[in-house]
């Protein structure tokens, strides 16, 4: 897979066996620091393809201040040219997700804590050009990492 981010906005993923792009949205990240602190994901997001006419709308739900899970995500996936989804998904994102199809199927969509890691394939730093990622900020990494805030702060500007 290729995969490159706009402005953090949108991004988009080639699946080169196929020739497939997907353009695809982000749901906002939150930080609570009542309690227990934790970063969770809330939003709408959606995944279209072109070529195909496949698309997905996605919810990332935030926990309630009182009760509710963290990370619940909920998502449906429509046909070329269809106003209703052929399948239904709900779960955690970062757990199991269940989908529920038009057919009356249900079956288990993804198991995140099952998946193998696959670790990232990056060129060296020498070989990137001065805007990729891990190039641009590299002064800032750096600095984190020797945990000098101020010089992270300054590189970062």
């Amino acid at each position: 897979f290729k995969i490159c981010f706009y402005f953090s906005l949108t991004g988009c993923v080639t699946c080169l066996d196929y020739d497939e792009h997907y353009i695809l949205t982000f749901p906002n990240g939150y930080g609570s620091i009542l309690t227990v602190p934790w970063i969770e994901l809330g939003g709408e997001c959606s995944i279209n393809c072109s070529k195909t006419g496949y698309n997905a709308s996605i919810v990332f739900h935030t926990k309630p201040f009182y009760g509710g899970k963290k990370h619940r995500i909920t998502a449906e996936i429509f046909s070329p040219n269809d106003k209703k989804p052929f399948c239904s998904i709900e779960g955690e994102w970062n757990g199991v997700m269940y989908a529920k199809y038009t057919t009356g199927e249900n079956a288990v969509f993804i198991d995140t804590k099952k998946m193998p890691t696959i670790k990232k394939k990056v060129r060296k730093l020498e070989d990137q050009d001065d805007f990729e990622s891990r190039c641009l900020w590299k002064d800032v990494t750096y600095n984190l990492k020797i945990r000098d805030i101020d010089a992270a702060t300054a590189a970062k500007h």
